[in-house]
């Protein structure tokens, strides 16, 4: 099996945070729609035959395409994936971009799930992060996705905010759980440098959490999604049963998918490959048949690396058998002997030939999978 990711890079406004790629020009929405329709037919046959079973249009903001748009790109995927058999169709959208006419025009496409860039139910904090909807808008664009009939909806949250509490952050939560939403993805905020956020930090002008506020924000999400019956499936996903994102789960399994659009990223198991990040050079590359892009060809220790990382943010972990019969009894050796000492200290467990995080491994993750890797 395999995914297509297809990166819609449009935004009307940049969030403070936001380093992903992504424009404000508009006007090049057209133009890039028609790029993407060719990008897919020329590359279809990356995925070398396999059934394509997900899809996943984010950004940028997905749902700053026209629903004309949305159905070109449909029409054009129908030519070379069979869609009747897709699991799961993932469009990102901005909660104020979800009208009554846009979730209308939605109905009409094979689109079965949305996830909602809502990060906080504070106004005065999405006023911060120069978010363009109200906490209100939200809860509003969640009923009228209800109303249209949609049943798979996933939300983004964001802690760690600058002067964010957990008494706010438990609000936000609460909000979260009362929607009834299948899907919740929460991020604790990274300062990335270059943002207008890093600016405000570096000036003393917003303070990031330190990290026992940081410590104490992750044990309020877990333990009150979990009450709520969610599914802590992944470091930073939460579900209620059965509504995991298949798409991104695929990501963590190492399933091959196709990337298309500016910036976009494609794997196949055995290399690497990423478009430029421009729309300009994006649109032009494959206007004139000249695509514009970068390759890396994964060697053993690398996709040892990949695989430990992306498995263990998961909650089933990585099978130290399948370390074995993929790379050897040497790699499988070298990660538990990595391990061990984390195993020890309780920040990692070990059960039915699973390695995997422990409650009190998932915050210091990064500093876990650092040392399993093979150098």
């Amino acid at each position: 099996m395999a995914g297509i990711y297809l990166h819609i890079p449009f935004c009307k406004k940049r969030c403070i945070y936001c380093d992903f790629y992504s424009s404000t020009r508009s006007d090049l929405r057209t133009r890039y729609v028609e790029a993407l329709c060719s990008e897919l037919e020329q590359r279809i046959g990356y995925l070398k035959g396999e059934p394509v079973k997900t899809l996943y249009l984010g950004g940028g903001t997905p749902s700053q395409l026209t629903t004309e748009q949305l159905t070109r790109l449909f029409d054009s995927l129908q030519h070379l994936v069979k869609l009747n058999e897709l699991e799961e169709v993932t469009l990102e959208a901005n909660p104020d971009d979800l009208t009554d006419r846009f979730v209308e025009g939605l109905t009409t496409l094979p689109i079965n799930r949305l996830s909602m860039g809502i990060q906080s139910f504070d106004d005065k904090m999405l006023h911060l992060l120069n978010r363009r909807h109200t906490a209100q808008q939200a809860r509003e664009a969640v009923a009228r996705c209800r109303a249209a009939g949609f049943t798979n909806l996933s939300i983004d949250l964001m802690y760690g905010l600058p002067g964010q509490t957990v008494e706010a952050w438990h609000h936000d939560l609460q909000q979260a759980i009362t929607l009834g939403v299948e899907h919740i993805s929460a991020y604790h905020l990274i300062v990335e440098e270059g943002t207008p956020l890093h600016r405000l930090c570096q000036t003393n002008q917003l303070h990031e959490a330190d990290e026992e506020l940081s410590v104490s924000l992750f044990e309020e999400l877990t333990s009150t999604l979990q009450q709520a019956g969610y599914v802590h499936y992944e470091i930073s996903n939460f579900c209620l049963p059965g509504y995991h994102s298949r798409h991104n789960s695929a990501y963590w399994h190492g399933i091959p998918y196709l990337g298309c659009g500016a910036s976009a990223h494609s794997y196949n198991g055995v290399s690497r490959e990423w478009n430029a990040p421009s729309i300009d050079r994006y649109i032009a590359g494959i206007e004139e048949g000249k695509r514009d892009y970068e390759q890396e060809q994964l060697d053993r220790n690398t996709r040892y690396n990949e695989m430990v990382m992306t498995a263990l943010r998961t909650r089933e972990g990585v099978s130290i058998e399948q370390l074995k019969q993929q790379f050897g009894a040497t790699y499988s050796a070298y990660c538990l002997r990595m391990a061990r000492p984390h195993l020890e200290q309780g920040l990692m467990a070990l059960s039915e030939g699973r390695l995997h995080l422990t409650h009190q491994g998932i915050f210091v993750s990064d500093d876990l999978l650092s040392d399993l890797m093979m150098i």
